[in-house]
C-alpha cells in the first residue's frame, strides 16, 4: 500500500493508499508523538469517513486519549474545538474536494497550530514502522466522548466576529454541494438572525450525501461553477456562495452569476480588515497579488508575501500579528480565529461588507476585474515539473523585470505577470497570470507559457 502521507496532510485511495488499520497507526503514532491526553475528532459526508473516524477514535483510545467526538463538522469546527477545549490536538477525517474514491485526514497541534515538518515525519515513521521507536503497548485511560455542543460556541464566536447586527437585508444562494456544510450553516443561520442579521438563504444541495450525487464539491473547478451561477441569478440572489466538502473555502458569485476570483475576494477582506485595524499586516500568496498589494496599500496596510499553503500561510500570520491573510485559491485565515482558514467568515464578512457600503458585490469587484484581469489557475500535466518550470525561465526571465521565489516561479513584465509553480502532490504545473488593465495581455502570456510547455 502507497504512503497516503502529502506535504502537509494525508489523502489517498481508499484501499490503495489509506484504510481503517493505516488510519489506525497513524492516530496511535499522532496521540505518541505528542504525548496527548485529549484529542478532538471529526469527519466530513464522505461514506468513508464513519468507518475511517472509528478507526482513528480506536487508535486514539489505544494509546490512552480522550477523544472528543464532533461527528459530522467542518475543518475549521475542528480548528475551533480544538482551541477552545484546549486540547493536545485535532484530527478531521476529510478529502475535501478530491473523487469519491479518496479520504485523508488533517492533524493539527494543540491551539489548532500545524504540526511543524519535523512533528509531521515523525508522526509518518512511527506510523509506518521506519522510526527508532515502536509504537507503544495499549495505553489504559482512554474514552470517546460526544463533544459536537461546541458547536454552540463556535457560532457564538463567529457571529460575533462578524457583527451580525449589520448583516442585510441580504438574499444568499448557498451551495453545500451535499458536503459538511449544512447542518453548520443551519446553526449559524439561527445565531446570526438571533443578533439581527436579515439574510435570506437560498439553500442548495444542503443534505449531507457522501455519495455525491450533484457531483463532487469543488467549486475551483470552472466546470463545477453553472449550477451555482445558474441557481443565483434563478432565485434573484445578492450573493451566491459555494462551499468545498468540509467547508474550510467558500467561493463568490455576484448577483449576475458571474464567478468572483479569489484574489478579489482577498482585496475585499483586506480592505475590509484594515478599515478597521489601520496600518496592519496582511498576508497573502504569490500566485495572483497585483490586485491585492494595490489594496492594501491604498489602505494603509502592510503586505506579507508568503508560500502557497496554510501550513505557510499560518506560519506568516503568526510571526507578523497580521489581522488577515488570504489565498487565491479561497482560502481565508483570521487572527482572531486561531490564525485559521474559514469557509463561514468570508461570505459572512462581504455580506456586511455589502450592508454598510449599500454597494451591490457586482459594484463592489467590477473596478478590481477591470483593473486587474487575471487567467485563473491554468493546469499542465508534464512528467518533470521541474525541469520545464526551468525551461520556461530560461526562456522568459531575460525579458523579465522582477524575478521572485518564493513560490515556484513569479516574473513581471511591463503590464503583466505570471506564477508558474509545481503542485504538491501531482505531476502538474499551475500557471497563473494577471495584467494590469489589459485582458489581452493576460490571454498572450498565457499563449507564450503554453506554446513553450506543450513544445
Amino acid at each position: 500500500m502507497a504512503s497516503p502521507f502529502k506535504t502537509y496532510d494525508i489523502r489517498g485511495r481508499l484501499g490503495l493508499d489509506l484504510d481503517e488499520a493505516t488510519a489506525r497507526r497513524i492516530a496511535r503514532a499522532f496521540a505518541t508523538v505528542l504525548g496527548a491526553g485529549a484529542v478532538v475528532l471529526a469527519r466530513d459526508s464522505r461514506e468513508s469517513s464513519p468507518s475511517l473516524a472509528d478507526a482513528v477514535a480506536s487508535g486514539l483510545i489505544s494509546a490512552g486519549v480522550q477523544v472528543l467526538d464532533l461527528g459530522l463538522a467542518g475543518t475549521e469546527e475542528m480548528y475551533f474545538a480544538t482551541d477552545h477545549l484546549g486540547s493536545d490536538g485535532g484530527i478531521m477525517v476529510t478529502a475535501s474536494h478530491n473523487p469519491a474514491d479518496y479520504n485523508g485526514m488533517k492533524l493539527v497541534g494543540p491551539g489548532a497550530v500545524p504540526l511543524s515538518s519535523k512533528t509531521f515525519a515523525s508522526v509518518r515513521a512511527l506510523s509506518e514502522g521506519r522510526s527508532p521507536y515502536a509504537l507503544p503497548d495499549i495505553v489504559p485511560g482512554g474514552g470517546r466522548q460526544d463533544a459536537s455542543a461546541v458547536r454552540a460556541d463556535y457560532v457564538a464566536r463567529l457571529v460575533g466576529m462578524v457583527g451580525a447586527a449589520g448583516i442585510g437585508p441580504l438574499r444568499v444562494l448557498v451551495n453545500s454541494g451535499n458536503g459538511a456544510a449544512g447542518p453548520t450553516l443551519d446553526a449559524l443561520a439561527e445565531g446570526l438572525a438571533a443578533k439581527g442579521a436579515r439574510l435570506d438563504l437560498i439553500r442548495l444541495h444542503h443534505a449531507p450525501d457522501g455519495r455525491f450525487p450533484n457531483g463532487i464539491p469543488n467549486p475551483l473547478l470552472p466546470e463545477n461553477r453553472p449550477v451555482t451561477a445558474a441557481a443565483v441569478v434563478q432565485a434573484g440572489a445578492g450573493m451566491g456562495v459555494a462551499f468545498d466538502g468540509d467547508f474550510d473555502r467558500c467561493f463568490l458569485f455576484d448577483g449576475q452569476g458571474g464567478f468572483v476570483g479569489g484574489e478579489h475576494v482577498v482585496a475585499l477582506l483586506a480592505a475590509a480588515h484594515l478599515d478597521q485595524s489601520p496600518g496592519a499586516a496582511i498576508v497573502h500568496d504569490p500566485r495572483v497579488l497585483w490586485a491585492v498589494e494595490d489594496t492594501i496599500k491604498r489602505h494603509g496596510g502592510r503586505s506579507v508575501l508568503a508560500p502557497t499553503g496554510h501550513v505557510f500561510q499560518k506560519s506568516a500570520m503568526r510571526r507578523t500579528g497580521a489581522v488577515y491573510g488570504g489565498e487565491m485559491s479561497a482560502h481565508h485565515y483570521f487572527r482572531d480565529f486561531m490564525a485559521c482558514d474559514s469557509g463561514m467568515l468570508p461570505w459572512l464578512m462581504v455580506a456586511g461588507l455589502l450592508g454598510r457600503s449599500g454597494s451591490s458585490l457586482v459594484d463592489l469587484v467590477g473596478s478590481l476585474r477591470r483593473d486587474f484581469p487575471s487567467s485563473g489557475e491554468i493546469n499542465f500535466a508534464v512528467a518533470d515539473p521541474a525541469a520545464m518550470m526551468a525551461r520556461v525561465r530560461v526562456e522568459l526571465a531575460p525579458g523579465a523585470r522582477s524575478e521572485d521565489r518564493t513560490d515556484g516561479l513569479s516574473l513581471a513584465f511591463d503590464g503583466w505577470r505570471l506564477n508558474l509553480r509545481a503542485s504538491n502532490t501531482e505531476p502538474l504545473l499551475r500557471l497563473n497570470v494577471e495584467a494590469r488593465g489589459d485582458p489581452g495581455l493576460v490571454a498572450d502570456g498565457v499563449a507564450r507559457v503554453r506554446a513553450l510547455i506543450d513544445a
